[in-house]
């Protein structure tokens, strides 16, 4: 007997929906940064064990659109809401209420399998902690609930066992050996992405957009080119920084990690580029994976 399913989580952005994928997983497939709207796209994430195959899938925070892009990234949750054969929704211990009551109500509706995930328990006590397990479980009472430290991987084990007692019998949707259904040339632009939200301030990372121009793959080395986009000519000057220092850093750190990453020397170029309404195009919107 088989069993495989797709276990879509959401949440908040924030909460550590990224964290927990990773762990799942084994694999650093989600990029993670302390900043909201770090996820941007829906990206799986495959197990695999002789009796099951799970099929992980992180999704964006919750996210009001002001822009086409963001209307995109809400169509990956609302998507990951109906196929799912198994739901992890999951939330920050301190967070009060979910603002978002149409995603809230489609919870209590579902015939799927719901998994209450309360994160981060390691920062509050005992007491606060009962609190919460009872209101969420007054607000979702078909829902399954467990305490949860995704960075410390407490009860990580029992919610995996939890999901493999929840999937249904099917055959494997993907190879047995498949990590992912994303491009190599994705986690590249991941990476760089992830290390222009660490470096740069305000407005400016979520102004950004990574494009790889080039993916070549050589017997001892991976020959890369990318974009960075930006909106306005003054963030230009500031990815680029005073002689080209701040791209250079962004440039070195990421390299490092796509040459763990692939196991394989990289040589890295990157460019900036000024792109006024990359996110209101929707022709470019398609291109870089937020429309369908």
């Amino acid at each position: 007997m088989h069993k495989s399913g797709f276990v879509n989580i959401i949440g908040n952005p924030n909460v550590g929906k990224s964290t927990l994928m990773n762990t799942l997983v084994g694999e650093k497939l989600s990029i993670i940064t302390s900043k909201a709207q770090t996820t941007r796209h829906r990206i799986l994430g495959i197990v695999n064990d002789e009796e099951h195959q799970i099929i992980f899938s992180d999704t964006p925070g919750f996210v009001d659109p002001k822009y086409k892009m963001h209307e995109g990234m809400m169509t990956f949750v609302r998507s990951a809401l109906s196929d799912a054969d198994v739901l992890l929704f999951m939330v920050e211990v301190q967070e009060k209420e979910l603002k978002y009551q149409e995603i809230l109500e489609k919870l209590k509706k579902t015939d799927v399998p719901v998994l209450v995930l309360i994160n981060k328990i390691d920062l509050v006590d005992q007491a606060f902690l009962e609190e919460k397990v009872a209101y969420w479980q007054a607000i979702l009472p078909n829902a399954k609930i467990y305490p949860l430290s995704a960075l410390h991987q407490f009860n990580v084990d029992q919610i995996m066992l939890e999901i493999k007692s929840l999937l249904p019998e099917a055959p494997p949707f993907y190879d047995k050996d498949q990590l992912t259904d994303k491009p190599e040339k994705f986690f590249v632009a991941e990476i760089i992405r992830e290390k222009i939200l660490m470096h740069y301030q305000k407005e400016v990372p979520y102004s950004c957009e990574v494009v790889i121009e080039e993916f070549k793959e050589e017997p001892n080395i991976i020959r890369i080119r990318a974009v960075i986009m930006v909106i306005r000519e003054s963030q230009k000057g500031i990815i680029i920084g005073h002689k080209g220092k701040d791209l250079k850093r962004v440039g070195t750190l990421a390299r490092k990690e796509m040459e763990q990453f692939f196991e394989k020397k990289v040589f890295l170029e990157m460019y900036v580029k000024v792109n006024k309404d990359w996110r209101n195009n929707e022709r470019q919107l398609r291109n870089f994976g937020y429309l369908n």
